[in-house]
Order: structure tokens, then sequence, then C-alpha cells
């Protein structure tokens, strides 16, 4: 997976332009353009190292698909949004990047719920954008309606509704370090139709950065006062993040205690 700002930089060429429109501004990798909210959210992708979205297509998002057709993203088609929704899971898992899926509102979002529900249980890193009913026609029961936010308020770690073109960066931005951030997990994010067809000139966000805790020295140091003094000591295992090195520093530092392993039901 290419995590890496380079990609996008191919956008541009030698005059300063591009072709989703001309070039404003560009200083240390964040560009202004003049272009749809579609345009700026795969935009953001490319910022953000996202080179794979699945999805079951929907009228709700056409600016989205246009732009990714202009863009190195690849575009999985998938039968059903509950199975685009459990390939970004896996995607997200294998890679330790948040992966994508996108789907229309009401029973495209239902659908795609189970494949939350499985990213906030397996600690996988996932964004569902949703595309959602106009600005306009909120809170008129409109075509497949739904309170996105709400509805997966209990299973996502994040969930909002950008009713603005010019905040599709910083949205973006905050759903990956939310995903991948602490323990990972899911964010969902509803995105008007008239949002992803409005034209704006916000200037693209700087890459998500994603900083993991780690314990200090000094808490390292009381550690080992604790297992010193402790009586029957136990070293339970688990959670998300899991590598064959950091596997292996484990099972060096419980034999270099004398510490006895177990693990829990998700490790």
């Amino acid at each position: 997976m290419n995590r890496h700002s380079g990609r996008a930089s191919s956008r541009h060429d030698d005059k300063g332009t591009s072709r989703y429109g001309d070039l404003k501004t560009k200083r240390d990798g964040v560009g202004e353009l003049a272009r749809v909210g579609g345009r700026v959210l795969v935009d953001q992708f490319l910022l953000n190292g996202i080179d794979t979205v699945f999805c079951v297509p929907g009228e709700s998002f056409l600016p989205v698909l246009d732009a990714i057709y202009d863009s190195p993203v690849r575009l999985v088609v998938c039968r059903q949004e509950g199975g685009a929704a459990h390939m970004a899971a896996a995607y997200g898992r294998l890679t330790g990047w948040p992966g994508i899926c996108m789907v229309t509102r009401g029973p495209g979002a239902t659908n795609a719920s189970v494949g939350v529900h499985e990213a906030a249980q397996d600690s996988a890193p996932m964004l569902l954008l949703v595309g959602q009913v106009a600005r306009s026609d909120r809170g008129r029961e409109a075509f497949q309606e739904l309170e996105i936010a709400r509805v997966f308020a209990t299973m996502a770690k994040w969930t909002a509704e950008v009713d603005d073109p010019a905040r599709i960066p910083e949205a973006l931005a905050r759903a990956v370090t939310v995903a991948a951030e602490g323990r990972p997990g899911p964010v969902v994010l509803a995105l008007p139709e008239d949002v992803l067809a409005e034209v704006t000139s916000a200037p693209d966000a700087r890459p998500a950065t994603v900083v993991q805790a780690s314990p200090s020295p000094g808490q390292l140091a009381e550690l080992r006062i604790l297992l010193a003094g402790s009586r029957r000591p136990l070293l339970l295992a688990g959670g998300p993040g899991w590598t064959a090195p950091a596997a292996a520093d484990l099972r060096a530092f419980a034999e270099a205690s004398r510490l006895p392993v177990a693990v829990s039901f998700r490790s």
C-alpha cells in the first residue's frame, strides 16, 4: 500500500496546473484548487495514501465516481454493500491503514452496517462513506433518507455529516486519524449529494498523522518494580495490532520476567 503523498503530485504538471482545475496556490504539498466536492474527496484519498475503494455504485455520490475514474485510485465494485464493507474492514486490518467503503443512503448504509460492526469488534481501521440526500431535503423524509450519524453512533468511533464542501479535507483527515489511532476501528461520514457536486476553492488538508501511544521509560521502570514485588503475576495479552516482531518481543519479555501468559478472546 502506498501511504506517501508522492502519488498526489502526479495530478499537477510543471506549469502548476491540474486536470482537476487551475492550481491557485501550492506550498509544502498543500494545494488550493477550484473543484467539486467529489474531486476534493478523491484528492484527500491520494494525499492520505488511500489507493483502493470498495463500493456498490449509487447516484448519490456520482461526482466521487467521476473523480475516481480520472485518478489512480482503484475502484472495486461489489455486488452487495455488506460484502463491500467486509472487504474494506479486511483491507484495513491487513494493511493497518483505513479501508474505504462507499455506499448510498438508506438500505445501502444499513446493509453496510454489518461490516462496520465487524470492524469495531475486530479493531479494523475503516471508513464508511455514505451518499446522503441533498441538504435542502434533509428532515423531510426524502427518498431513502436516514440519520446516518445517529444510526451508526453506537458502533463507530466517530460519525458525522459533512454539510460544506470546504470542510471535506478537514473531515477526511480527521476520519483517517480517528480510524487508525489508538484502538483502530470504523468511522462513518455522511456526504450529501449536493455537497459532492458543489464547487469549492478550499485547500487540501495536510495528510493525517497517526500517533500511537507507548509507555515511557519511567513507566517501564515502575512496572519492573511492581513485578519484582508481586507474588503471582500474570501477563494477559490481547487487542489489535499484533505482528510477528511484536509477538517475539512479548515472548522475550515474558521469558526474561518469568511470567505466565494468557490471551484474551480477540488476540
